[in-house]
């Protein structure tokens, strides 16, 4: 499985590859591909602490994952003792990973096949608990001991979508079974996202489609780019004409809820609590906009406001904002904002895929760098588009997905990583 590779990056490509897989098929699926990186970096600590860190990627990741550790800890609440150091401990696990990491980057292949690995085992388990539990919604039943519908079905959808990608990218280089197998898992990642019914991550997911199909059209215009758009449209269609009652009765539940808040004040509704909080954090934000209010001064002043009148009641039931910028505005003002900022922004450029970084040496389209930089593209653009109504980062599976699939993106896309052309691998194949 692992040919050409020794034993260190070899272990790297085992967690480039579980990581994902494991994500949505067992509670803190996750997990398994950090601890396995985590014990690698210590125990190769010897050899790349001597190293110096040539790549500019890793030096970037470095800053930018020390800085936002930073900032969630500053406004951290201290009456919680040492927990208040759970959330800045895990972005210094990553930075303890990055130098093992690029030191012995995985092959982009096992990162692609997790992924689909991983937005096949999202749509098995949203469809065991929808139709074999007997949940309104998949994942739901997690939501009181975990991170919930919204959490994991925004990432089986974006799981999907990055199958997807695969898909189109490498339409005309794999076999049909190939071909086969990954449009199932796009499927499957995206009924996950679907069953969840987390309309947040629906309209997340729309909105990355805007500048993914841009850079399709830019670097790969012509059958499969058409061919691929039309396939994603009948999917859709098909996954709406599943759910169409469901879908008929959220969409109806959303208008419902606005008007309810608008016409009479109703915060006690999903979207309703929403704007409410909305409004809350932005006032709360305004009002003290360089360091914010802190995690422990944001919930006694909310709990003045609401006393005041000048909140619904409703708000005191949730710790954060749903709204990842007005929640990060709200506790650490422009602070956290710049932080949040370089956290999505920096990754966002080192990935984007500009010509010069898809092309190879004789300058012909490196289609494994294309569909690496589009699934890392899409990382930071989904939690873009998944903050706009949940504050994605106040979980645990929300961080640490991102921080190591943002990290092992970046080390697939390094010069040590890279397979030889397919005419060569055939070439010394016995």
């Amino acid at each position: 499985m692992f040919p050409a590779l020794d034993l260190r990056q070899r272990c790297s490509a085992l967690a480039a590859f579980v990581l994902p897989a494991l994500t949505l098929a067992l509670p803190s699926g996750y997990a398994y591909g950090i601890v396995l990186l985590t014990l690698c970096a210590v125990a190769t600590a010897p050899h790349w602490l001597r190293q110096p860190m040539a790549s500019t990627s890793a030096r970037w990741l470095l800053l930018v994952f020390a800085v936002m550790g930073a900032v969630w800890l500053y406004g951290g609440d201290l009456s919680k003792g040492w927990s208040v150091l759970n959330k800045p401990s895990r972005y210094g696990l990553a930075v303890l990973c990055i130098p093992f990491v690029f030191a012995f980057p995985p092959r982009g292949r096992f990162l692609l096949l997790g992924i689909a690995v991983g937005a096949a085992a999202g749509g098995f388990r949203a469809l065991y608990d929808v139709h074999v539990l007997g949940f309104d919604r998949a994942w739901i039943d997690s939501a009181t001991r975990s991170s919930g519908a919204i959490q994991y079905g925004n990432l089986s959808g974006l799981f999907g979508l990055m199958c997807w990608v695969q898909w189109v990218v490498g339409m005309d280089r794999c076999r049909w079974q190939q071909r086969l197998l990954m449009a199932a898992c796009a499927v499957l990642g995206l009924l996950g996202s679907l069953l969840s019914q987390t309309r947040g991550g629906w309209l997340a997911l729309a909105l990355c489609m805007l500048p993914l199909s841009w850079l399709l059209v830019r670097h790969l215009w012509g059958r499969r780019v058409l061919v691929g758009g039309a396939g994603l449209l009948a999917l859709v269609a098909l996954l709406c004409w599943y759910q169409a009652p469901q879908l008929e009765q959220r969409w109806e539940q959303a208008q419902s809820e606005v008007s309810g808040y608008v016409d009479n004040g109703n915060a006690r509704t999903s979207v309703g609590q929403r704007l409410d909080h909305w409004q809350l954090a932005w006032n709360m934000g305004l009002d003290r906009p360089w360091g914010g209010w802190g995690e422990l001064g944001y919930q006694q002043e909310k709990q003045r406001r609401v006393e005041a009148g000048l909140a619904q009641p409703i708000v005191l039931e949730f710790g954060h904002a749903h709204n990842e910028w007005l929640d990060m505005f709200a506790k650490r003002g422009l602070v956290g904002l710049g932080g949040l900022l370089l956290f999505y922004g920096v990754p966002l450029a080192l990935l984007w895929p500009t010509r010069q970084r898809v092309l190879r040496p004789d300058g012909l389209l490196d289609r494994q760098v294309l569909c690496l930089r589009l699934v890392g593209v899409l990382l930071p653009l989904g939690y873009l588009g998944f903050g706009l109504t949940q504050v994605f980062l106040a979980h645990f599976n929300g961080n640490m997905v991102y921080l190591f699939m943002v990290l092992l993106v970046l080390a697939a896309l390094e010069p040590a990583a890279a397979e030889p052309p397919r005419a060569l691998r055939a070439h010394k194949l016995p």
